[in-house]
């Protein structure tokens, strides 16, 4: 973090994303998906891993690189859903930085309130095409792989959601928007997506069509906990920081 992440901070904050080459840099690091099986290319850890990692962060004062999306929060979608063949796929490029995950929930109209998700995923032989916008999507500008939350049956509230994972690169009717400007985090790359006939292979479907919200419902908990340690972690970090400027400001006025 010292000698990667804090010379950075001001360059990654006016592009508004961090260097694709730190994922990698990280990732030769074993910082990503530190809490993945290791037969899956992760480090075969703990949340308690994860954690330490957010600390650290926290302790040099960066909100830029979003690894807890990627490893904490979208490499357990996978690993906890995917199948065999999909895990095999998308893990291993998730722990080297070969592959940057994001999951795509939030939408302009649908904050919190994921049953009223409008995006829509219509089965079509081999493939569903998925039309709808999302907004706040942290690893936007570099995400390859994108766990869509979508409607893909008539049933209302959270009994029509499905998790569809979408391969980014070259995707046709996939569209990156504006970079949101935002009151912190200026050096994380949070976006606009947007899905206009976007074709995803049937096979990326994460675990059976229809049960998106009970999916989301089980990941959401670790997902809350790495950020309540991060802001533990942050607060801790400011006080240390306060104490050392109050003293240094004493020692001058005296």
């Amino acid at each position: 973090m010292a000698k990667e992440v804090v010379p950075n901070q001001e360059r990654w904050a006016a592009a508004h994303m961090v260097d694709r080459e730190f994922w990698r840099a990280a990732g030769r690091a074993g910082l990503l998906c530190i809490s993945i099986p290791e037969e899956y290319g992760g480090g075969g850890a703990t949340f308690a891993h994860e954690a330490v990692i957010a600390e650290e962060q926290a302790r040099v004062g960066d909100d830029a690189w979003a690894n807890m999306v990627h490893s904490t929060i979208v490499a357990h979608y996978i690993n906890a859903f995917g199948t065999e063949e999909q895990k095999q796929r998308w893990l291993p490029g998730m722990a080297s930085g070969d592959l940057v995950g994001a999951i795509a929930m939030t939408e302009p109209g649908t904050g919190s309130d994921l049953q009223s998700v409008r995006t829509r995923a219509r089965r079509d032989g081999d493939h569903y095409v998925i039309d709808g916008a999302k907004t706040f999507i942290s690893n936007g500008t570099h995400c390859d792989l994108l766990v869509v939350v979508a409607r893909t049956g008539d049933d209302e509230g959270g009994k029509g959601l499905s998790l569809i994972v979408a391969e980014t690169e070259g995707l046709e009717g996939f569209e990156r928007g504006r970079v949101l400007d935002k009151i912190g985090q200026h050096g994380q790359d949070t976006r606009e997506l947007f899905f206009s006939g976007m074709r995803v292979p049937a096979g990326n479907l994460l675990g059976t069509q229809g049960r998106g919200f009970a999916q989301l419902m089980q990941q959401l908990p670790q997902e809350r906990l790495i950020i309540a340690v991060a802001g533990a972690a942050a607060a801790t970090a400011a006080v240390r920081e306060t104490i050392a400027y109050v003293k240094e400001r004493g020692r001058s006025v005296r």
